[in-house]
């Protein structure tokens, strides 16, 4: 009896192993991939690699200091289930120099920012990234990344960065704010929101209101004049915005578009077969500028 049951037996085992290797759904996650499986994966992404860009910085009294690498990655997260690309791991290393003075906050040298993404881009590339799409989670990013992304024309190299911004707020059918949007930059009931969403257990919103998000106009310049210590003369608590106001209704809207914009950027960047064409004519020209015509 037991040995005419084998051999079913194994056409019962391989056969499910079969389907489990057919049926096999590989992590967009860069670490959680196997060598084998990161190879199929990059295939599977096109080339098309995601870098989350975080911060660890004070959150008002009420949200986590990493709150922008939390949202950040969510977002991405939930958009790479729209539009596969592979997601390289925690990445917090940008540009927080205005809240040095307060609690928990890790501030790179400039030089260390720059030379850190530049080898973290590179590496992605030599393993098949040729597609690397930086997303924003920090407003402290806006002026670094478009620095970065414009100092990759300086050398040849045979991949293209891009970077995806900040999220467009301004979306048809988004709830009202309970709060002054002007004054909502940071931890405040956007911000809150979205963390009702990503990580609802670290928001401690009985703490919101202990400490003041209000501008404290502490200069007096024209708009078109820039210091550097612009925030910390109007928010000298990292807190800018009233996070009590925060529902989770906003968040999941604010989260759904954010990853629904992040995904439409991926399916456009795959699509993109003009960004390395002209990068590598530019390269092959720049050597040469006096046969430029003029």
């Amino acid at each position: 009896m037991f040995k005419k049951t084998v051999p079913a037996l194994l056409l019962f085992v391989l056969g499910f192993s079969a389907a489990q290797a057919q049926n096999h759904k590989l992590s967009p996650k860069w670490e959680e991939l196997t060598a084998p499986d990161f190879v199929q994966a990059i295939h599977q992404s096109q080339g098309v690699c995601v870098l989350p860009f975080g911060i660890i910085e004070k959150h008002g009294p009420h949200l986590p200091l990493g709150t922008d690498l939390l949202d950040v990655r969510y977002a991405v997260m939930n958009a790479v289930e729209q539009e596969y690309a592979v997601v390289f791991p925690e990445y917090y290393f940008g540009q927080i120099f205005e809240a040095q003075q307060q609690p928990g906050t890790v501030a790179y040298s400039l030089s260390t920012q720059l030379t850190l993404l530049q080898e973290t881009v590179k590496e992605m590339a030599r393993n098949g990234c040729k597609k690397v799409v930086i997303v924003n989670g920090h407003g402290g990013n806006n002026s670094l990344l478009p620095l970065f992304a414009q100092a990759q024309l300086a050398t040849p190299r045979d991949y293209v960065v891009y970077v995806f911004g900040l999220p467009n707020d301004h979306v048809p059918g988004r709830p009202a704010m309970k709060s002054d949007p002007k004054n909502d930059m940071h931890a405040g009931e956007t911000e809150t929101a979205n963390m009702l969403i990503a990580r609802p257990d670290l928001v401690q919103m009985d703490k919101a209101d202990s400490q003041s998000g209000a501008d404290q106009h502490r200069q007096n310049l024209p708009d078109n004049v820039y210091t550097g210590i612009w925030w910390y003369a109007k928010f000298p608590n990292h807190y800018s915005g009233v996070g009590s106001a925060a529902t989770k209704e906003l968040g999941e809207f604010d989260q759904k578009a954010w990853a629904s914009q992040i995904a439409d950027a991926l399916q456009a960047i795959k699509a993109d077969g003009d960004s390395l064409r002209i990068q590598n004519e530019y390269f092959e020209k720049i050597s040469h500028p006096l046969d430029t015509k003029q």
